[in-house]
Parts: C-alpha cells; sequence; structure tokens
C-alpha cells in the first residue's frame, strides 16, 4: 500500500497536473477514512514504520487539509505564477507530513519533523503577500531550529543509555536530578515552540500573516500539530518528570492563552487574530497533554484535529475577502453581509466552530481538555473560564467587526462567491461538525 502512495506521489510531481493532483487527495483521503473506525493500538507499515490511533487520525487530516489548500490556492494557477513549482512543493511538504507521523524511530522523527520546515519556509518566501515574508520566514526558521538543536543531542544521549531509538523498545528509567531535567527540557522545548507555547510563540503570528493560503492553511491545519504529536511520543519517557512539573505546563497554557486572546481582541489585521486565536487554543492542548491522562490526550487530539479544520477554513474565508477587497484590515473589511450574503452564513458557522459551541468537535475535545485540567486541580477552574470566555469574546468580535456597520464604498462591486469557494468552506465544515457523532473515533484513544 506505501509502494503504491509513493508511485502515485512521484507521477504526480512528474504530470503536475493541478485537478488531478486535488482528486487524487482526496480519493486518499476518502479511503483512509473507511480504516478511521479500526481499534488498533499500532500497526506496522514496514521498516522504521508504523500507524497507531493517533498517527492515522492526523495523516488523513494531512491529506484532508493540503487537497483543500490546493483548491484554495486558484489564483496561483489563474495567474502563472509558477503554479507547477507551488503543487511539486506542497507534494514535498505532504510527503515529509505523512513520513513524520508514521516514522517508528525517534532519529526518523527528528529528520522528517526538520525536512517540513524547508518546503513550508519555500511557500512563505516564494507566494507570500508582503515584502516582510522574508522577516517571517527567518523568525521561523530560527526559532524552530533553536528548539531543535537540544532534541538532537538529547536523542543521541537516549541511544547511548537506551541501546536503541525505537518507539516501542526504548525503556529510559529517568530520575528527577538536575541533569535528568536538563535532559527533559531539550526535549520538550522542540515541541513546545513548535505547537506553539505562549512565550515562544511570535514566529506563529509572522508567519501566518505573510504566508499565501495555501501556507496559512497548511501551518494551521497540520504543523502546528507536529508540536502536539512530538510531546505525545516524548512524554511517557519522562512520566516521573513530567508529573512533578506538570504545572508549570498547566499555567504557561492557562495564563499564556489568555493573554494571548486579550490580544486578539485589539488586532486589526483578520489573518493576525486567526492566528493569535490559534496559539490560544495551543495553550488548552498544552495543558490536556501534560497532564497526560486519558481525558487530557483524547481531548488534545480531538481540538488539534477540529481546530486544524475549523482555522484552515477561517484563514480561507480570510483570504477570499482578501482576493476581493485588497485587504485584511477589520476597519476597511467592515459589513461584508450587505454584499456577500451568503459569505456571512460561512462566516458565521466557522465562528461557532472557533468558539466551541455546539455541534462542532472543538466543543467536545473543549470538554474532554477542561475535566482533565479541573480535575488535575481545581484552582485551574478560574483560568478556564477566562480562556472559555475571551474564545468567545474574540470571535464575535471577529464576526461582528467584519460582517456588521457600513460597509467600504469601494467595495460594493464584490460578488457573493464562487462555487468552488463554497465547497471548499463546505467540506472544512462537514467533517468539523459530522465527526462528533462518533466521539469515540477521537476521544477514545
Amino acid at each position: 500500500m506505501l509502494k503504491f502512495v509513493f508511485g502515485t506521489l512521484a507521477m504526480m510531481l512528474v504530470f503536475r497536473y493541478w485537478v488531478v493532483i486535488q482528486g487524487l487527495f482526496f480519493i486518499f483521503s476518502f479511503v483512509l477514512m473507511l480504516g478511521l473506525g479500526g481499534s488498533f493500538t499500532s500497526g506496522s507499515i514496514s521498516g522504521g514504520l508504523m500507524l497507531d490511533s493517533v498517527s492515522y487520525v492526523l495523516v488523513v487530516l494531512s491529506f484532508w487539509i493540503l487537497a483543500l489548500a490546493l483548491g484554495s490556492s486558484q489564483k496561483i494557477k489563474d495567474t502563472g505564477n509558477f503554479s507547477g513549482l507551488f503543487t511539486v512543493v506542497s507534494v514535498i511538504l505532504l510527503l515529509s507530513l505523512l513520513m513524520t507521523f508514521s516514522c517508528s524511530n525517534y532519529l526518523l522523527f527528528y529528520v522528517c519533523f526538520e525536512t517540513s520546515l524547508v518546503p513550508t519556509l519555500i511557500l512563505i518566501l516564494g507566494w507570500g503577500y508582503q515584502p516582510e515574508r522574508i522577516q517571517a520566514g527567518i523568525y521561523m526558521l530560527f526559532y524552530t531550529l533553536f528548539g531543535s538543536l537540544p532534541l538532537l543531542v538529547s536523542l543521541f544521549l537516549m541511544y547511548s543509555e537506551g541501546d536503541t531509538l525505537s518507539f516501542n523498545l526504548l525503556n529510559l528509567n529517568m530520575g528527577v536530578g538536575v541533569s535528568c531535567l536538563i535532559w527533559y527540557l531539550c526535549t520538550i522545548f522542540a515541541f513546545v515552540v513548535k505547537l506553539p507555547m505562549f512565550v515562544v510563540h511570535l514566529w506563529l503570528p509572522k508567519a501566518h500573516v505573510e504566508a499565501p493560503v495555501a501556507g496559512s492553511m497548511i501551518l494551521a491545519g497540520v504543523l502546528l500539530k507536529l508540536g502536539g504529536y512530538g510531546i505525545i511520543r516524548v512524554s511517557y519517557i519522562f512520566s516521573e518528570l513530567n508529573k512533578s512539573f506538570s504545572w508549570v505546563w498547566v499555567s504557561l497554557g492557562i495564563v499564556g492563552g489568555s493573554v494571548v486572546s486579550l490580544m486578539c481582541l485589539r488586532q486589526s489585521d483578520m489573518k493576525a487574530l486567526i492566528a493569535y486565536s490559534s496559539v490560544a487554543h495551543m495553550g488548552l492542548v498544552l495543558c490536556g497533554l501534560m497532564v497526560f491522562s486519558w481525558w487530557g490526550i483524547g481531548g488534545a487530539v480531538s481540538v488539534m484535529v477540529g481546530h486544524g479544520l475549523c482555522s484552515s477554513g477561517l484563514f480561507c474565508i480570510a483570504n477570499m475577502v482578501y482576493e476581493r477587497t485588497g485587504s485584511r484590515s477589520l476597519m476597511v473589511n467592515k459589513g461584508l453581509m450587505n454584499f456577500m450574503p451568503s459569505m456571512a452564513l460561512w462566516w458565521f458557522l466557522l465562528s461557532v466552530g472557533n468558539m466551541a459551541a455546539p455541534p462542532t468537535l472543538n466543543l467536545l475535545g473543549e470538554i474532554s481538555l477542561i475535566m482533565s485540567v479541573v480535575s488535575w486541580s481545581s484552582v485551574s477552574c478560574l483560568g478556564v473560564a477566562f480562556l472559555s470566555f475571551f474564545s468567545a469574546s474574540y470571535t464575535l468580535y471577529l464576526f461582528s467587526m467584519s460582517q456588521h456597520g457600513k460597509f467600504f464604498s469601494s467595495v460594493f462591486s464584490c460578488c457573493s462567491g464562487q462555487v468552488r469557494e463554497y465547497l471548499i468552506l463546505v467540506l472544512h465544515w462537514l467533517p468539523l461538525n459530522v465527526m462528533i457523532l462518533k466521539p469515540g473515533l477521537l476521544v477514545c484513544l
């Protein structure tokens, strides 16, 4: 099966047919969805590769988001802006993501984890919107490399102590000494930067604002999930240290998420607001991952999948407005409901998902995360309440500022939307609301 997938992707690199590639991505997504309900814990593919329930869900999400990202980048094809090269870079990025989620060896996981940085950087530098994209790319590069080099040293130490780097065979009895604490921080830091955690999140808004729509969708939909996936893979090695210092991570997640939510309320750029909201959501995910309970892990995976679909859809619809008005400012894009009434419905539906209202998958995940954090410490109730309240506040701020008010006089001639755009929005919204019908797929991991 794996040879067939890689062989087909190689053919796509040769022919570079935009519609064919997008169609094949959807076909692979549907084929993989057929096995999504399987009750398997770990399945070996070949040497160094395996799939379990968490990685399987993220592989399906990668195919789905890449297909939707290609569909939303029709303007690159229409303008002839190196569309063939854009497709090749997207496919290479997909391959690196598939390898990352399928690895059973820590060193191979590290190599694929870092490989995904290169095509993302090319997307930002090659097809970004503003001259600041060079600065945004450098920010992302240095933040990621600064966190990843200590991880590489940590992996070498793991090999010297355990004589293997396989997920299933590595068994280290880590204590709680100072040296073990430094080792733990070097291992975890690369993933909390990628998540990203508050304090090391500054690269994300810059990368989102300057990236093309496909780059923003892939970054929010899949690449941020690499951090959470990596934490799941390494936390069991440092279980004792994780229990001793989980209060640090939970405090940073809750307090940082609340602070970032307040920062969302003063944003005037739509993409910046959506990007900062991703940091706030990932703060709650960090809490669930570091508590490392059954509810925490299941809720974190659910929120990662739900956020991937919802945030990707918001970036997509914000780009549709940007292509019509030439601006992402909420001061200019006011009263969109007056001349894009059908699009206002999709703004509302995706905003509902962003604030974790029913019946979205985000609601299921956030309930699980809140239960795990509150059961870990009742003191965290106040922080979680602030986080949930401000999440609804900045989402309502985004919707009301963009849809209501007196519209700018120069945008009255915009069309409401094309069939292709509505199809992309439907394919974001449908799995986000349908997957809650079978919560055991994600929560009961």
